[in-house]
Parts: structure tokens; sequence; C-alpha cells
């Protein structure tokens, strides 16, 4: 390990010659250029002023001339004052990262050792943090969480885990009337499970077009009479509005309550039973009405059942999008997450194509351009050079689907696409897909 003069030595010692702490650069900037407790105060002002480079350009000289009259060599004063000012970009002060460093690390510890209880708590503390509900549960399922969809028979407002003994415990506080569902769960990929783990079950929150009135309505049924039994049920005892009806409908909330047609026609199937409902429900003194006939319409597609959940709910359990398109992609050579993960080699040329969840240009990044591309296996990060995101910065911005093509990059187990080429990918139902966080 080589220091840039003895004098920084025992500063830089125990962070390997890298500053990282604010603390670290006052104490450098006293040991060796001679400041004053208080001019090194202003220093780390400078630093945390929005990282303002300005502020850190007015004390230059003074950190040089300091050095130089303690006979440090310029050159040697330049690398010190380079090395200070490149860390304004991303230094804080020890105690910040002291906690940041714990949060993290209780936070990787519950999501490793209890990732259930993790995905509700944090499902229910939305909307909060950086990736979307849809993101959070496709990761949750590819480390082995069972999530179970939404549902009217057993579902309650916030996201809830269904024990094994049949018990439901809310983040939240105990509900009453909620009881465990009986259908095939909804599994992910490789990731191990406890024997014990509870199924995270979804809960009605997630579905696009309930305000606080619905909420209240739904909660005050299930908090006084159980769980709502059948499409009748939930019309007489929630009274809902009927836009409020569609939107669970439309969401698959009410698929248990249809289970005499194939899963395929439910949605459509309970839209029409709850209007027949609605209708019936006026009262002895309305007006007879011919019983409603539902139209003969084709069964809804994979594609249009998912369209339909993340135009809802952000998100679907009937398969990510990606798998829809997979077919198309893969005779053209185009790769998943874990195929470049597990067999791609660094230089290789590839082709990618994934939903984008993420878009970033850091300001420490010199333009560059950080894409997230989410796919049914993983997420792969894309990187992108300030001349080509100038060149197809419109498609970059607004496509949710893309396919890149480019030279992977492999160093350390850290698997990166250096993009070349660009094109958008179109689907049916791709713009309801779109839940990027862009450019925070």
């Amino acid at each position: 390990m080589t220091y840039p003069h003895p004098s920084v030595e025992p500063i830089l010692k125990r962070t390997l010659g890298i500053p990282l702490f604010q603390e670290q650069g006052m104490q450098v900037a006293i040991a060796a250029a001679g400041f004053t407790p208080g001019e090194a105060d202003n220093l780390r002002r400078a630093m945390g002023h929005k990282r303002s480079r300005e502020r850190m350009a007015a004390i230059c000289e003074k950190l040089i001339t300091g050095m130089a009259q303690n006979g440090i060599a310029e050159d040697v004063a330049r690398r010190i004052y380079n090395q200070i000012n490149a860390f304004a970009d991303y230094g804080f002060p020890e105690s910040h990262s002291a906690s940041f460093a714990l949060i993290v690390y209780a936070s990787a510890y519950l999501r490793h050792y209890y990732a259930p209880e993790f995905t509700a708590a944090i499902l229910n503390a939305q909307p909060m943090g950086f990736y979307s509900v849809g993101t959070l549960i496709e990761d949750a399922k590819r480390h082995g969480v069972v999530v179970r969809p939404i549902d009217l028979t057993c579902s309650a407002w916030d996201h809830a885990l269904e024990l094994p003994n049949g018990d439901v415990v809310i983040p939240h506080g105990a509900e009453v009337g909620m009881r465990r569902a009986t259908e095939p769960p909804s599994t992910g990929g490789q990731g191990a499970r406890r024997v014990d783990a509870p199924a995270v079950r979804l809960g009605l929150r997630l579905v696009h077009g309930l305000g606080a009135a619905a909420r209240e309505k739904l909660e005050h049924a299930l908090r006084t009479g159980g769980a709502f039994r059948d499409i009748a049920d939930v019309v007489q005892r929630a009274a809902l509005d009927q836009r409020a009806l569609r939107a669970l409908a439309e969401a698959g909330a009410f698929d248990r309550m249809v289970r005499d047609v194939p899963a395929a026609d439910r949605r459509r199937v309970a839209l029409w039973r709850i209007l027949e409902t609605v209708r019936g429900d006026a009262g002895p003194l309305a007006p007879a009405r011919p019983r409603l006939e539902p139209p003969p319409l084709p069964p809804m597609s994979r594609l249009e059942t998912t369209d339909a959940d993340y135009r809802l709910t952000g998100l679907s359990l009937n398969g990510h999008p990606m798998r829809h398109l997979r077919a198309l992609l893969h005779p053209n050579g185009v790769r998943t997450t874990r195929d470049l993960h597990q067999q791609g080699r660094d230089g290789e040329r590839v082709a990618h194509a994934g939903l984008v969840i993420c878009r970033q240009r850091p300001g420490t990044a010199k333009g560059f351009v950080f894409l997230s591309l989410e796919d049914e296996t993983g997420i792969l990060n894309v990187v992108i050079t300030p001349k080509r995101f100038e060149r197809h910065a419109l498609m970059i911005s607004t496509s949710p689907l893309l396919l890149v093509r480019g030279t992977l990059q492999v160093e350390q187990g850290v698997v990166n696409l250096r993009a070349e080429q660009f094109r958008a990918l179109r689907a049916d139902a791709g713009e309801a897909w779109a839940r990027s966080h862009d450019f925070h």
C-alpha cells in the first residue's frame, strides 16, 4: 500500500489509502496543509454543499499553498488535492456511513433469512424506495418466496403472510375474518426456501383505482362480517361503486368466486355477474330487466391477462412480460439474464432484451447512462456512452422494452453489457408494463 505522503498515512491507513469519510478529508487538510480546525470545517462544508465543485475550487490554492509550506512537492500536493476533490463527489460523515451500513446489514440479513416477512413488510411500506412493486415481487419469487394473488375470499387490504398452519399475519396488525386459500401458489425459480416459510398473500391495496373510500368500506366489511363468500356478498356488504368493482374484477380478485368457468374466462364472467348482481340489487320496486348474457368473446390470452394485471396492479403472477416474447427472441440469439450471468464471457458480443426498470445518469459518471433491464430470469445492467445516448436518447428514454446488442463485461462476478445498438421492442400491451425509476 502506497500513500501520497507520509503525513497522510496514519489518516488513510485504515481505509487502504482511499479517503472514504468527510472527517478524513478534514484531517488530511490539517496534517498536510496546516489548516486550522475551522478551515478544515469549511472544507467539510464545501464537500457537503450539493457536491459543490465551485466551493472546492476556491479552497484549492489554499490547500496547495499550505502543503508547499510543509515541504510537500507540488506534484504530490496536486495528487492529494485531486484525491480530496474527487472524494467530494461521494464522501459522507463517518457516522452517516456507519448508520447506513447498519441498515444495509440488517436489511440483507432479513432478506436472506426471512425473505417472505421482509417482502411483505417492504410491500406494505410502499410507495417508497427505488424499485417498483412488480420488480420487488419478481425478485422475491426468484429467491423462493411463494406469492399468492389478490383474492377477495382471503386478501386483506394490506399484504399478508399465510403460515403453513393456516394462520394469517399482517405486519400492520391482526385482521379478523381472513382465511387461507388453497389454490396452487405462484413460486419462484431456484431460490432456497425455509420449510416453515409463510407465503405472501397480495393485498387489495395493489388494485389501481381503489381510493380511501373503497378501502374504508372493504376493511369495515371484513372486520364486521369476515371474509367475503361470493360476488353477491361483496356487492352487498362492501357497497362499492361499479368502477371499484370493475377494477377488482379485471385484477382477478373475483376469480375464486367463478370457479365454474375456465380460468381464461373468469375475469370477463366475473364482470358480467357483478353487473347482474348490481342490477338485481336495485330493490323490489325496480322495473324488471332482461337477464344479461355474456357476449361470445374469446378467452383472454396470456398476454391479455398479463396486460390486465399490469394495468390494474403494476405486476403479474401469470408470467413476466418477457415470457411472451421469448419464443420470438430466442431463435435470434437474444439471451436471458440468467444465461449471461452463468455462461457469458468477458468481451463476448451478445444480444439481450428486457423491461426497462431503471434509467440513471449520475452527475459523477461523466455523462454515462445506466439502464437496468429485467427479464423473467433476473436483472442486467447496461452501460451507455454519452455519444450513444445522445444518438438514441428518445428511444432509450421512452421505450418500455429494449433489445440491446453490445459487448459483455465480466469482472469478479459482476456482469454488465456495454451497449452498442438499440431496438425498441413492440408488444400489444407494452405501455402498461412501463414502471421504470428514471433519472433520479
